[in-house]
């Protein structure tokens, strides 16, 4: 039987442990414990820790086996990369107080090899949201969301930038923790901001959002302050934060569909602080098509009020 309140304490727990390693590691990061996915993003020792720290802990102890995850071991398993796999078993073996051998880890990590269909319950993980801002010691994200049947049930985002975590359940509402990993779970309750008080952030990376039509909406709805670009999910954390009021991730391409790791625990975030999710055209995100969200074009994540004004700019622009 599926127990939320459980298993958000789970997914903080486990966040928290994942959070704390990818510190370690940023802390001592040398350009060697790099490695280039076929998109050419980098993928970190710290990408790899903090799925197996995740997934280790979710296997031990979750209700749901189901782990859709952004990483896989298939790199890590080649004799080229010994050396970085050696890291990776390193640092999963300092954040769990013992030591592990490499298959076990690496297993660990394929954990979140769950291919997804609209009717199933699994977790979806992104170690490393954000990877960019993390290897530039910027913003980055630990983000974990409980998928049940397409709609996300609960939620933790670890926001190291700002030395915090967020998480919620659906209907219960959003709160902020502390990031210790011996902390309590208990925390502030978070808001979006009021309706007057617009401000918008989008991504540090161009190639992520048209920042051009943006700056033409921003225009459109008076908005005359910079945006605020920051890396990850941390976005939707400062929306439901009151940080900013607006957060758009405008489509770069025809056709182009966003991951659901990429949106699944900030969405629900940003909701249950008061806030507004939906695609560019107005319409809720659709989290039940698997990987990606199939159905929708783009993100709008807004403080609610405005959310319709926002989408008529869109429109417009």
């Amino acid at each position: 039987m599926l127990t939320i309140s459980r298993e958000l304490q789970l997914a903080v727990a486990a966040v928290r442990c994942a959070a704390a390693a990818c510190q370690s590691i940023q802390a001592t990061l040398v350009s060697a414990e790099t490695l280039e996915k076929r998109d050419r993003s980098p993928v970190t020792v710290a990408d790899f820790a903090s799925q197996a720290i995740v997934c280790e802990a979710l296997g031990q102890a979750s209700s749901v086996a189901a782990i859709v995850g952004e990483e896989d071991a298939k790199a890590l398993r080649e004799d080229a990369a010994a050396p970085l796999r050696d890291r990776v078993v390193e640092h999963v073996g300092a954040a769990l107080g013992r030591e592990l051998d490499a298959d076990s880890v690496l297993d660990w990590i394929d954990a979140g090899n769950f291919d997804p269909a609209g009717g199933d319950t699994y977790w979806t993980l992104d170690p490393i949201d954000g990877t960019k801002g993390f290897l530039r010691r910027g913003h980055y994200a630990v983000a974990l969301a409980l998928i049940d049947r397409g709609d996300v049930v609960a939620a933790a985002l670890a926001c190291p930038g700002w030395d915090t975590l967020l998480c919620a359940s659906r209907g219960e509402g959003a709160r902020e923790l502390s990031l210790k990993v011996d902390a309590p779970m208990t925390g502030a309750a978070v808001h979006v901001a009021a309706a007057t008080e617009l401000r918008f952030c989008e991504s540090v990376e161009s190639a992520h959002s048209d920042q051009s039509r943006s700056a033409r909406i921003a225009a459109a709805l008076g908005i005359t302050a910079p945006p605020l670009r920051i890396d990850s999910q941390a976005k939707y954390a400062a929306v439901a934060r009151g940080d900013a009021s607006i957060y758009l991730r405008m489509p770069t391409r025809p056709g182009y569909r966003e991951k659901i790791w990429d949106h699944a625990g900030g969405a629900l975030i940003t909701t249950e602080a008061g806030g507004r999710v939906s695609d560019i055209h107005g319409t809720p995100l659709d989290f039940g098509r698997g990987r990606t969200l199939q159905a929708d074009a783009g993100v709008v994540a807004t403080n609610g009020a405005v959310h319709d004004q926002v989408i008529a700019a869109i429109a417009r622009a």
